[in-house]
């Protein structure tokens, strides 16, 4: 949580200083020194602190609990203490956040939403990149005559948007439907 409150602090642009004295008119005062404690992780943070800090940064106590930075390995163990070892990121927030539980056959229902979902979401990238790839053959020899042509630039950039959208999606599918299946022999 200390990444998560400098990593949104920065992100607001404010500094440690600032974030105290909003917090002191909103009557939590937070000293600048022990949010900078908070931030080191030499302090610990009440929750009290986690709601005021977070409303302050314009996002959620379970933003902030559930932030994992971008440079942080892989965890050996469990996110947090007392969860199970295999909880990932995504699953911890839902959880957070009151959209799941973590009791075996709701996190496979969970898990099996988020597939469910996610093949909706490759098949509508599908679908929108094969519109495009036929409105590019219907302009047939204007598209290679004309290919510095705004409209045909426009086209060309939708099919490589299309293409990136569509391959993400099949790349997050493949990575749920991995995840979900460990779940599922663990049962």
């Amino acid at each position: 949580m200390s990444d998560a409150i400098t990593h949104y602090r920065r992100l607001r642009e404010l500094t440690v200083d600032e974030l105290a004295y909003v917090l002191s008119m909103l009557g939590r005062p937070v000293s600048a020194g022990a949010l900078a404690d908070m931030e080191r992780c030499a302090r610990p943070v009440t929750v009290d602190d986690l709601v005021a800090i977070a409303y302050v940064l314009d996002t959620t106590p379970a933003v902030l609990l559930s932030h994992i930075p971008v440079g942080m390995p892989e965890p050996e163990g469990p996110l947090a203490t007392g969860l199970p070892a295999d909880v990932d990121p995504v699953e911890l927030r839902a959880w957070l956040e009151g959209r799941a539980t973590l009791d075996r056959e709701a996190r496979v229902a969970w898990w099996q939403e988020r597939v469910a979902r996610l093949r909706v979401r490759s098949a509508h990238h599908e679908e929108q990149l094969q519109a495009a790839y036929a409105e590019l053959r219907e302009l047939g020899d204007v598209a290679a005559r004309e290919g510095d042509a705004l409209a045909v630039q426009r086209l060309q950039w939708r099919i490589q948007d299309g293409e990136h959208a569509l391959n993400q999606a099949k790349i997050a599918l493949a990575l749920t439907e991995h995840r979900l299946e460990d779940l599922g022999k663990a049962l």
